[in-house]
């Protein structure tokens, strides 16, 4: 894990307790909701990355189960396995990326004794989730 530089003198704050987890403000209005070390930081990122994806790979299971309405019964009984890997693959996905970013943020935070806004770890989710979207497209190219 990395450690604080001996240049930042106070660096977290004095009275600093990590933030609740959904806690998205801003630390010029409230100086206490800041992220000061690699763990939140990870942490946090982990968490939105985790949240997002479930929430857009329930959407695709929703959008492949809408798909066979129309089919003979006997085909359902085989799609409810659709949710469980599309939650299973949800989860590793975002494990591993979520894992990723959050270490980097942190680590180029705490390198520079800057305090991180609990807001860029639910963007770097975000980015996370729109990567993995353009990535599921084939591009064409015209060799």
């Amino acid at each position: 894990m990395a450690t604080t530089p001996s240049e930042c003198s106070d660096y977290p704050p004095e009275n600093y307790h990590s933030p609740a987890f959904p806690s998205l403000c801003w630390p010029p209005q409230n100086p206490y909701c800041a992220l000061y070390s690699v763990w939140d930081s990870w942490r946090y990122t982990l968490l939105w990355t985790l949240i997002l994806y479930a929430l857009f790979h329930m959407g695709a299971t929703g959008v492949a189960l809408f798909m066979q309405i129309g089919k003979p019964r006997s085909v359902w009984k085989y799609l409810i396995a659709v949710p469980v890997i599309y939650a299973l693959v949800a989860g590793a996905e975002a494990i591993f990326t979520g894992s990723i970013v959050g270490l980097v943020l942190g680590a180029v935070y705490v390198s520079g004794c800057y305090e991180m806004p609990t807001w860029i770890p639910f963007l770097w989710g975000w980015i996370n989730v729109l990567i993995l979207i353009v990535s599921s497209f084939t591009i064409q190219g015209g060799l």
